[in-house]
Order: C-alpha cells, then structure tokens, then sequence
C-alpha cells in the first residue's frame, strides 16, 4: 500500500480537494494508497515518511529534501483537473514500479 500526503498552504481546502481527487483516480487504476492531508509546513516535516506527495506546482520546492531521499514529489498546476492527476501518477508512480 502506498502512503500518500496531499499538502496545500494551510492544510484544510486545497489538501482535502486533492485528497479526494488522488484517492478516486488511485481506486480507478486499482492502486492501494492511504491518503492524509495537511498544510506545507507540516507535510515538509512528515513527507520522507510517505512514498507520494502531492502538492501545487508553485509548494512542489518545499519537498527538495524528501525527494532526495526518494520520495516522488508531484506538484499539479490545476488542483481540479483529474486528467492531470491520472496522468502524473501514471508517469511518476505506476511508470517506476
């Protein structure tokens, strides 16, 4: 199962929007992911921990550290678009298993 966080500025909205976006588009490509969102700052402290972070692509640099410890690091322009959140999983996670 993949641990996943889903981080926005202030951890309520926008994290919670991506949470239920990423967790649909993950049932639909038969992926088994457990899924938590928060704020920046608390995701930069939590995110080595978790196998995928996502975020907007304007937060993705506050992710430098757990990315370099191997952790895929997405950040999305539109936080709506399904389209771009299947797409980026298909080439950041299911496309390096």
């Amino acid at each position: 199962m993949l641990k996943v966080i889903a981080a926005c500025g202030s951890g309520m909205g926008s994290s919670q929007i991506i949470k239920m976006k990423i967790e649909k588009i993950f049932k639909k490509l038969g992926i088994s992911v457990q899924i938590h969102h928060s704020s920046v700052s608390e995701a930069k402290n939590l995110a080595s921990n978790y196998d995928v972070v996502f975020c907007s692509e304007a937060l993705k640099g506050n992710f430098a550290n757990a990315a370099a410890n191997g952790t895929i690091v997405i950040g999305l322009k539109n936080l709506l678009s399904e389209q771009e959140i299947e797409q980026k999983i298909i080439e950041n996670v299911v496309n390096k298993k």
